[in-house]
């Protein structure tokens, strides 16, 4: 009689099908591969973190400043200043003033020592040549060729700092019959002059070839500044805030 064939005892191993992964066999043609943003795992997404940065204080100060003009109510007289040229105009007015740009340390020096050398050679050196047609820069200069009616055409920048410098000079100009204009950049300006910065600049004289569009610009700007009633009606800001609209 034969004995029953005793059980083994232990783990179960289970047969394998084929080299084939044990997950479920999904019918989708993208499957899911989910990331894990742990430390040590897959790379952060990046963020804006613009709202968290902190500004340099100067940039809190002229940020705040804009945002203080558009809600606050601007008089006519400080509003006018955010009327600038265009810019097909104001690439014109920039290349004629360009031809009238002052002379550099370099071309002053070279200059005064050859005024130096025909003052040497017994000469008077003032008959040498006629007198340079140039920018007029500076506010109290401006100021006071506005008053002689010596200008012909005063160009304003429209972000002086204070602005109170050069709030009178608008006026000056109406009174004075002068056309005047504002355009973007102080920097613009002062560069026109080798200057960092210029509040305004003014022409008094032109060569002949240039009177022609000289008198167009001052035409343009006469009515468009000077004789413009509404700049001195139109006030400016009063734009709250989205919460408040």
């Amino acid at each position: 009689r034969e004995m029953p064939k005793a059980v083994k005892k232990g783990k179960k191993v289970v047969a394998s099908s084929g080299g084939q992964s044990s997950k479920k066999q999904s019918s989708a043609l993208f499957e899911k591969n989910p990331r894990s943003f742990a430390i040590g795992g897959a790379i952060q997404p990046v963020k804006d973190l613009t709202r968290f940065v902190r500004w340099p204080k100067y940039i809190r100060i002229q940020r705040q400043k804009s945002v203080l003009l558009m809600r606050l109510k601007v008089p006519p007289t400080i509003n006018q200043f955010k009327h600038t040229v265009d810019r097909n105009q104001s690439d014109k007015l920039i290349k004629l003033l360009t031809k009238y740009a002052p002379e550099t340390r370099k071309q002053k020096k070279e200059r005064l020592v050859k005024e130096a050398e025909v003052k040497n050679a017994g000469k008077d050196p003032k008959k040498e040549g006629p007198k340079p047609t140039v920018l007029k820069y500076g506010l109290n200069h401006i100021t006071s060729l506005i008053e002689e009616k010596k200008a012909q055409l005063v160009v304003i920048a429209h972000d002086v700092e204070p602005i109170e410098m050069v709030l009178f000079l608008p006026t000056l100009c109406r009174k004075m019959g002068v056309p005047f204009c504002f355009v973007k950049g102080k920097a613009r300006l002062g560069k026109l002059v080798h200057k960092k910065t210029a509040t305004a600049v003014a022409l008094t004289d032109v060569k002949k070839e240039d009177v022609a569009e000289l008198d167009l610009l001052k035409k343009n700007f006469q009515a468009e500044f000077n004789d413009n009633r509404d700049l001195l009606r139109k006030w400016g800001g009063g734009i709250m805030g989205i919460k408040n609209q």
